[in-house]
């Protein structure tokens, strides 16, 4: 699986800006089959960050939805304004 396959897109609701800007945590939106061990290794090629945590969970639409939580010394908010969401 590629990582743009695996990854589809970060998400900008209010909640995800919430828990970046309190958490350090960033929502995308994965592909059903992603795991959580994928997901860190794609993210931390994809934005060149330090991961710490994956949790994901899959919405009552079908939806497979995932936090990354990141290392204190890479900010969320620098890899949001990075990709042009804030």
């Amino acid at each position: 699986m590629t990582n743009q396959t695996l990854i589809h897109y970060p998400l900008n609701t209010e909640k995800a800006i919430r828990v970046m800007e309190k958490e350090n945590k960033l929502l995308f939106k994965v592909a059903l089959n992603a795991t959580k061990p994928a997901i860190k290794k794609t993210v931390e090629q994809l934005f060149h960050v330090k991961v710490r945590n994956v949790n994901t969970f899959v919405t009552v639409l079908g939806e497979k939805r995932a936090y990354v939580q990141l290392s204190k010394e890479n900010p969320a908010m620098d890899v949001m304004t990075k990709l042009g969401l804030i």
